[in-house]
């Protein structure tokens, strides 16, 4: 049914799932560009696909996958639901096609991408469903990474901005252009702080906009709105990241990495803020819980092998993804 090949791909028929190279059949779960590549033909929610042209081209193919609509692909049946992740973002859910390709012996599986499963400001809450098969993402697969509640995280954020503000400072965010930048923005307006953007964020903020996600007060960066506002940019490891006319900055790194005390030196941040669109730890146990499955594939993430062990320990059939894939060949 499914299958490694430098990526994943179900097998009949054959269809690239957030694969990074490009296939004539791509299922993107979201616009991140670690999640996509340039399709000859893209499958995606209507969301995500405006935000893929927009960062691979306006020229390119999508064939619309809306949340909770069931599609038939060949002789399987496509249905999305919502991951909580960033805006679009979604699982895939496939059925009707069995291991053998015999009828009694159909199974259905979920692709989860990356998701969340708490509340999000931008995106839908996830809503995953059951399935015979999970293959999940599973980046904070490692029991030190289980967040705080979301509200200790925005509230932290909230009075570490308003403080720098009070010190005559700029708060500078630094979070990626598509997804994390716009929950930030959203978190810090509904407070009450304007926020000024770098033109790339501002960019996706605007899709963002149109696609019915209200982000408040905020506008594109330029020198001479600074007082009072909160500026969000790019993280420091991407180019560009530097915006002219910021005297006295203070960033701020907004990552679940930030468990990790040593986070904010490392990543040369004055301040690291808890707070991720990923699934934590323990929400990566709630999921398995919840879809119920007889196997678990896990993917991504730098514990996989002991989150997999973890997994079997608790009594489930679980799988290193590549190792799983090339020993399960189906």
């Amino acid at each position: 049914m499914f299958h490694w090949d430098h990526g994943l791909f179900l097998s009949r028929p054959r269809l690239a799932l957030d694969v990074t190279r490009q296939q004539p059949h791509g299922f993107i779960s979201h616009a991140h560009h670690d999640h996509m590549a340039r399709h000859e033909l893209a499958y995606c929610t209507p969301s995500t696909g405006k935000l893929y042209r927009h960062r691979l081209g306006a020229g390119r193919q999508v064939v619309e996958l809306a949340e909770g609509v069931p599609r038939e692909y060949s002789d399987v049946r496509l249905t999305t639901y919502p991951a909580g992740h960033c805006l679009g973002s979604v699982m895939l859910h496939m059925e009707g096609l069995g291991l053998s390709g015999k009828h009694s012996e159909d199974v259905s599986l979920l692709y989860t991408g990356d998701f969340k499963l708490g509340e999000s400001a931008t995106a839908a809450r996830a809503n995953p469903p059951q399935a015979d098969i999970l293959l999940m993402e599973c980046t904070f697969g490692d029991p030190r990474y289980c967040f705080p509640p979301r509200e200790v995280a925005t509230q932290q954020l909230v009075k570490l901005t308003r403080m720098i503000l009070k010190n005559g400072e700029t708060p500078v965010v630094h979070a990626y252009e598509l997804g994390k930048a716009q929950e930030v923005t959203k978190i810090l307006t509904e407070a009450g702080i304007p926020v000024l953007q770098h033109p790339a964020i501002f960019a996706v903020s605007k899709i963002y906009e149109n696609e019915g996600v209200n982000l408040g007060d905020v506008a594109e960066y330029r020198p001479e709105l600074l007082p009072g506002r909160v500026v969000i940019t790019l993280p420091k490891s991407s180019p560009g990241f530097r915006l002219a006319g910021i005297e006295l900055p203070v960033s701020i790194a907004v990552t679940g990495w930030a468990m990790d005390a040593t986070l904010a030196s490392r990543w040369q941040a004055d301040h690291a803020v808890p707070l991720s669109d990923h699934a934590d730890f323990n929400e990566l146990l709630e999921l398995i819980d919840r879809v119920e499955p007889k196997q678990v594939y896990c993917l991504h993430g730098p514990k996989l092998r002991q989150f997999v062990a973890h997994l079997r320990s608790l009594g489930h059939e679980a799988f290193l993804a590549e190792e799983g894939f090339q020993q399960r060949l189906f």
